[in-house]
């Protein structure tokens, strides 16, 4: 429940102020006193704090300014004041407080301006708790990966997250740059700033240059109100240019001068605005190559790449298949509500030699499928290959498959008895189809109980 601490050294307001909020919904605490209210506020952590201005001891602006010293999470504070001290309300305003009321208090307006302040403090609760989780999902230590390529990489972004520097990173489609971008960013000094993502392949030339630097009225056909762009609007903060390789030539010089001067002009516009706006750019392009061929300024390339973060394809980092499929199912598990244990050997074996074109994307997406329609406790190799197109085990070996899947003594199995049986039972023919050695194949058989050794002479050629 909400609360609400009023401060008073009036009792009849107090009990009349009390009454109001209670009625509303609020739990309500009163303090006759500063030194009472702040023994109230390190006990209970009120959210509002309605307090009169004018108090023996400790006025309402000292109370305020006590509070603030001892309150990480600082609580809207409402003073109340007398017509002839609104100047010092004001001032209270400026230190820190939420607003004033005037004295005789009105009912009605009491109420909207608790209510209003007690929406303020859910915004900032919410807001605090979206740092925290995206700073949680985006640490540079939960980055997914022991490859030595990942290694290197992670040791860049915990180097270069703390400098202003241009980034450039390199890498395929779905190799997880955006994920990078985010963790520098939100790693960095500026994380309580904005990070505005733009796809740059994504949007149409025309609209592009609009779309980055605004618009004055009149600027083209259809400007009918100024528009803020997005550097403008993620001042102190970071734009992530994905697809950076795309942009048309226009645009490129004027991001250039934008890295350079410090500077833009809204299309149509006059005025030079200072901006100050990391830059974190990636592409999925030859860039060096589309420089060659006159498609990407020179200049540009090389204050992008102040420095370089390359990412390998998953086919090149096969070692972090395993981990990558452990985050997926945990985080699959939770949000469809499901209580799969784990991803069998067979299944990790088949998707760890994937080649995997669509990278870490697509190895989400087979694994977020196969939570959402897996009915039992463990993934098998079923549940993924039509993802993958793989062929059925049990039509490559002619044998049946539980639902739970095999390991990979099922399948050794499989193969030896179905070339026992393709042979007639004579091992030294089965062991030919296999490719094995006469001895290895008794061996294998041996094992799995397939055979005794006092049948070998029986099944000798």
């Amino acid at each position: 429940m909400s609360a609400v601490l009023i401060v008073d050294d009036e009792p009849l307001q107090r009990g009349i102020l009390k009454t109001i909020l209670s009625e509303e919904g609020y739990e309500t605490f009163a303090a006759s006193s500063g030194d009472e209210a702040l023994s109230i506020v390190k006990s209970f952590s009120p959210q509002v704090v309605l307090t009169d201005l004018k108090m023996a001891a400790m006025d309402g602006i000292e109370l305020m300014e006590r509070i603030k010293e001892s309150k990480a999470d600082m609580p809207s504070v409402i003073i109340m004041t007398a017509f002839g001290t609104v100047a010092s309300a004001v001032e209270a305003m400026k230190k820190g407080a939420f607003d004033y009321l005037l004295k005789p208090l009105d009912k009605d307006v009491v109420v909207l301006t608790v209510k209003r302040a007690m929406e303020r403090m859910e915004l900032l609760k919410e807001n605090k708790e979206l740092q925290e989780a995206l700073y949680g999902k985006f640490k540079i230590d939960g980055i997914i990966g022991k490859s030595k390529t990942m290694g290197d990489a992670v040791n860049t972004v915990k180097k270069v997250s703390q400098s202003p520097a241009t980034v450039l990173i390199l890498g395929e489609s779905g190799t997880g740059k955006e994920l990078i971008a985010k963790a520098i960013h939100y790693n960095s000094p500026r994380s309580a700033k904005s990070f505005t993502a733009i796809n740059c392949a994504a949007i149409p030339e025309n609209l592009l240059e609009s779309e980055l630097f605004g618009y004055e009225p009149g600027a083209f056909t259809g400007a009918l109100n100024r528009r803020i762009g997005l550097f403008e609007a993620s001042n102190n903060g970071t734009i992530f240019l994905d697809e950076v390789g795309d942009l048309p030539p226009m645009t490129q010089a004027k991001i250039l001068r934008a890295l350079q001067e410090k500077e833009i002009r809204r299309l149509g516009g006059k005025e030079a605005i200072a901006v100050d706006v990391r830059i974190i750019a990636a592409t999925n392009k030859d860039i060096e190559n589309e420089m060659k061929e006159g498609r990407f300024r020179e200049d540009l390339y090389y204050r992008l790449r102040v420095v370089t973060i390359e990412l390998p394809p998953l086919r090149d980092r096969r070692e972090d298949i395993e981990e990558l499929v452990d985050y997926f199912l945990r985080r699959y598990n939770n949000e469809f509500g499901k209580r799969i244990k784990e991803v069998d050997r067979t299944a990790i074996k088949a998707l760890t030699e994937y080649h995997w074109p669509g990278n870490i994307r697509q190895l989400e997406s087979v694994i977020e499928r196969a939570v959402l329609m897996c009915d039992t406790a463990i993934i098998t190799v079923n549940d993924i290959n039509s993802e993958l197109r793989l062929p059925r085990l049990s039509d490559a070996l002619d044998i049946d498959i539980p639902r739970e899947g095999l390991n990979f003594e099922d399948i050794e199995r499989g193969l030896l008895k179905k070339a026992m049986a393709k042979s007639n039972n004579v091992a030294a023919k089965a062991a030919r189809l296999l490719g094995m050695s006469y001895k290895t194949f008794l061996y294998r058989c041996e094992k799995f109980g397939i055979i005794t050794p006092s049948s070998n002479k029986e099944l000798s050629p």
